[in-house]
C-alpha cells in the first residue's frame, strides 16, 4: 500500500518496567479521552492476551487487535498494523509484561521488540505508590538499557499528592530529560475486576459506561493530551519495508532457496465461499481481530452465535469456530443447553468442519469439572473431562507442526501460538489422534483431530503462517459442495 492515505497516523506504545503498573487502566483512559476530542482511535495490545484489548474495545469504540511479535513474522506483522491505522488514526499501543521482557532472557516476544519492528515512540507507565525519586531511577534505566527503544515521557501511576506527583516528576525529569505527560491518582472507583485468569472481560458486563467515563475525566484533569499527541506524531510515518506490491511476504529473512510466502491478504476481493459459525458469549469472546479479518477475506461470512443462549446453530453454516473464554463459569447453563449439545454433534456426525480452541476444547470435551468439583456432561467430541485443578496455570508461547491434514493446516506446516488457562484434561487424549508436533517444548504432541474436527489448547494466530485462513475456509466450501 504506497497511497498518502494508507499512511499510518500518529501512534505511541504504552509499556511500563511489571506487570501491574497500570498500563491498561492508562491505556483505556487515553483512548476514551482522545476519542471525546472526536479523534479516530485505533487500539492496540502487545503480545497474546485476550482481556485486556475487551476494554480497549469498549473505550475506543472499535475493535482491539494484538500484535505479537512472536507469533507474527515481521512484514505481516507491519501489514497488519498498516491495515488497521490507515486513513491517519491515533494508534495506542498496551504495552505486556515489563518494557523489555521477552521469552526467555531474549526480547522476542517484547514490548521493547514491538516498537523496534514498527519504530514507534514509547511512553513508560511507573507506578510510584511505594517510591518517589527512585522513579527516576526507574526511569532512567528505561532509557538507557536498550538505546534502539524510542523512550519518549512518562507516566505516574497512583500518585498520592501534589507533593508525591512533584518529587518523583523533578526527580525523573532531572535524571533523563523525559517529560512527566499525565498521572492518574490513587483511587479505587478506578480499579479493574480481576479473578483467576487476571482482568474479567468486559463482555461479562463487570464495567460500564460509567467507568470508562470516569478513567476520561482524570485523564482529561491530569495528562497534557496535547503533549502526548505531539510524541505521537514521532511515529506518523514508521516503516518503509512493507510486503512487495503483489502482496507476497518478503521481509522474513528466509532460509536461501526458501520459497516466497504466499500473500496474507488476497491480492483481489474474493466473492464469499462459506458461511462459519462463531460462538460468542459470555463463555466465548476470545478471539483475534486479525483472525476473523483474514477469514472474512478469503471469502467466509462469520456468523454469530451464543451456546449458553441459542437452541440451534444458524442456518446454513458450512463450518464452526469456537474460540476461548470461560466456559467453566458458565458450565451449568452449557450443559442444560441440551438442543444446542445435540445440534453441535449433529454438525460433528455430518462431517462439517470444526475448529475449537482451549475454552473451545473444554466445551466439546466428555465434560467440565469446575473450581467446586461439581461435574457437567458438555458436548462429548474430545474424549477426556477438562477439569480446574487449581494447581498450576499453564502459559507459554508454542510453535506446532500438523501431524496430519487439519483443518487449517496440511501435515507438516507450521504455526504459532500460545496457551493460557488453569483447567488440565484429567486423562491423556489418544496419542493416535493427536493434532500438532510441539517444536522445541518438554510436551511432544497437542491437540485432538478427527475427521475434519480439529480441537487445542492453543490459541493460534492465523498470521503466523498465512494459509491457516484461506485453508479453513476452503475445507468448508468444499464442504458445503456436498452439503448443499
Amino acid at each position: 500500500m504506497t497511497d498518502l492515505d494508507d499512511r499510518p497516523g500518529p501512534a505511541l506504545v504504552i509499556a511500563a518496567p511489571t506487570s501491574g503498573s497500570g498500563k491498561t487502566t492508562i491505556t483505556a483512559g487515553l483512548l476514551r479521552a482522545l476519542r471525546r476530542r472526536g479523534l479516530v482511535v485505533q487500539p492496540f495490545k502487545a503480545g497474546p492476551d485476550y482481556i485486556d484489548p475487551s476494554y480497549h474495545t469498549r473505550a475506543a469504540g472499535c475493535p482491539a487487535r494484538n500484535l505479537d511479535s512472536w507469533m507474527i513474522p515481521p512484514s505481516a506483522l507491519r501489514q497488519l498494523y498498516q491495515r488497521a491505522t490507515a486513513g491517519g488514526k491515533v494508534a495506542l499501543v498496551e504495552g505486556v509484561m515489563g518494557l523489555f521482557d521477552g521469552r526467555g532472557s531474549s526480547d522476542d516476544g517484547s514490548t521493547a521488540q514491538l516498537a523496534k519492528l514498527l519504530n514507534l515512540p514509547v511512553v513508560v507507565v511507573i507506578d510510584v505508590a511505594r517510591t518517589s525519586r527512585t522513579a527516576g531511577a526507574i526511569a532512567l534505566g528505561c532509557l538507557r538499557f536498550d538505546p534502539a527503544v524510542q523512550v519518549a515521557g512518562v507516566i505516574l501511576n497512583r500518585v498520592a499528592s501534589d507533593n508525591h506527583r512533584r518529587w518523583a516528576s523533578e526527580a525523573i525529569t532531572g535524571a533523563t530529560g523525559l517529560p512527566v505527560v499525565g498521572w492518574l491518582p490513587q483511587r479505587d472507583d478506578l480499579a479493574l475486576p480481576e479473578r483467576h485468569l487476571g482482568l474479567i472481560p468486559t463482555v461479562e458486563g463487570v464495567v460500564d459506561e460509567a467507568f470508562f467515563d470516569r478513567l476520561a475525566d482524570q485523564v482529561e484533569q491530569s495528562f497534557d493530551l496535547d503533549q502526548l499527541l505531539a510524541l505521537a506524531r514521532r511515529g506518523s510515518n514508521p516503516y518503509r519495508d512493507m510486503a512487495g506490491q503483489n502482496g507476497v511476504d518478503q521481509g522474513d529473512n528466509r532460509p536461501d532457496g526458501e520459497a516466497p510466502r504466499p500473500p496474507l491478504f488476497p491480492v483481489e476481493k474474493q466473492p464469499i465461499r462459506a458461511r462459519i459459525g462463531l460462538a460468542v458469549d459470555e463463555a466465548f469472546s476470545f478471539y483475534y481481530e486479525d483472525n476473523l479479518d483474514l477469514l472474512r477475506a478469503w471469502g467466509a461470512e462469520l456468523v454469530a452465535f451464543s451456546p449458553l443462549r441459542d437452541r440451534a446453530l444458524p442456518a446454513e453454516i458450512d463450518a464452526l469456530y469456537l474460540g476461548g473464554g470461560f466456559p467453566e463459569l458458565h458450565a451449568r447453563e452449557l450443559a442444560a443447553n441440551h438442543s444446542m449439545v445435540a445440534a453441535i454433534r449433529a454438525a460433528a456426525a455430518r462431517g462439517m468442519p470444526i475448529y475449537a480452541e482451549c475454552g473451545g476444547l473444554m466445551y466439546l470435551s466428555d465434560g467440565i469439572t469446575d473450581f467446586d468439583g461439581q461435574r457437567f456432561s458438555m458436548v462429548g467430541l474430545v474424549p477426556a473431562w477438562s477439569a480446574m485443578a487449581g494447581r498450576r496455570l499453564t502459559l507459554g508461547y508454542r510453535e506446532l507442526r500438523a501431524r496430519i491434514d487439519l483443518p487449517l493446516l496440511l501435515r507438516g506446516e507450521v504455526a504459532r501460538g500460545h496457551e493460557f488457562h488453569w483447567s488440565v484434561l484429567e486423562q491423556p487424549l489418544p496419542d493416535d489422534r493427536a493434532a500438532y508436533e510441539v517444536l522445541r517444548a518438554p510436551v511432544a504432541a497437542e491437540g485432538y483431530a478427527r475427521g475434519n474436527l480439529l480441537a487445542s489448547y492453543c490459541h493460534l494466530h492465523f498470521a503466523s503462517n498465512p494459509t491457516i485462513a484461506a485453508r479453513f475456509v476452503a475445507v468448508a466450501a468444499e464442504w458445503r459442495r456436498g452439503n448443499p
